[in-house]
């Protein structure tokens, strides 16, 4: 057999984590799904897939393979679409990741307009506030808001956010202004965990870095909960600028400490580093770069 076809059912079984699932997204029968890798197996001489009646499991050296077979059928496709020209008109499926509140207030949009730009295009979105492995995931392109390790991805910066302080006029009126960054240990502190997952704060002044340890009376998983208890009244919380932008801009809550704040964090789009970009991913990460660089709250 074609030895980039056993590649693909072989990635296909994985995703699945099935025979049956495998051969589904094929549109192959089972038997002929389970001939494949078999040969894949024979052909390697090594065994890539535990198997049960419940599920297939990968081996260590399965693991391996999946990788670098993700990769070899990632160029592959990369050729055909060169092959096809640069101009070519963007199709296949895309799948786009970022954090949930970031991807509805600025990449949905984008979506919209780039699938109305390019209608042979099936995007999905992915937007769950943990960091997805791309590979495993058959992720195209990410949003990501963070420094990035060196990897084989190619990032370009696109803006960033700040990590501002903040709370109600109600609470202040109540518990006085923070003049320091080592008042915080006498006020309540509201801790989102996903920014902060330690109690400590760390300020920066005069090129130097304070940390400071807290006690918070509130700690949430989520942003949301971390602002409405802070428009409530509850206390003093930290989150990213655009995460609050709205109760911001109407007064419900006031920005402390700002000659204190760290360093901005960048937003960078990032995408599978390749010999060619396909035109699928090279349009949308042009379009969504040309949208983030314009918004006001990243720039």
């Amino acid at each position: 057999m074609d030895r980039l076809h056993l590649m693909n059912v072989y990635v296909a079984v994985v995703e699945a984590e099935g025979f049956a699932g495998g051969a589904r997204k094929l549109q192959m029968s089972p038997p002929a799904v389970t001939r494949a890798v078999a040969a894949l197996e024979e052909r390697l001489g090594v065994k890539l897939l535990n198997r049960t009646t419940r599920y297939v499991r990968m081996t260590e050296a399965g693991q391996k393979y999946y990788e670098d077979a993700k990769r070899i059928i990632a160029l592959a496709d990369e050729a055909d679409d060169a092959a096809l020209g640069i101009n070519a008109e963007p199709r296949g499926q895309l799948t786009v990741t970022a954090s949930v509140l970031f991807g509805r207030l600025f990449i949905m949009p984008g979506i919209v307009e780039y699938l109305r730009r390019y209608p042979a295009v099936e995007v999905n979105a992915l937007f769950v506030d943990r960091v997805v492995n791309m590979l495993e995931e058959g992720v195209d392109v990410a949003i990501r808001i963070a420094e990035l390790p060196d990897s084989s991805y190619r990032a370009l910066r696109v803006g960033s956010v700040r990590r501002v302080l903040c709370a109600s006029p109600d609470y202040l009126a109540e518990h006085g202004i923070p003049q320091m960054p080592d008042d915080l240990t006498k006020h309540r502190i509201i801790l989102a965990r996903g920014l902060n997952p330690n109690n400590e704060m760390r300020f920066q002044y005069d090129g130097q870095v304070q940390a400071v340890k807290l006690q918070p009376l509130l700690s949430v998983s989520d942003n949301d909960s971390a602002a409405s208890a802070a428009m409530a009244g509850l206390g003093i919380t930290r989150l990213l600028n655009y995460q609050i932008a709205e109760p911001l801009r109407t007064g419900k809550l006031k920005i402390l400490l700002g000659e204190f704040e760290s360093p901005p964090v960048p937003v960078h789009i990032l995408h599978r580093e390749g010999r060619h970009s396909s035109a699928k991913i090279r349009s949308f990460v042009d379009l969504m770069a040309a949208r983030l660089r314009a918004e006001l709250l990243l720039n």
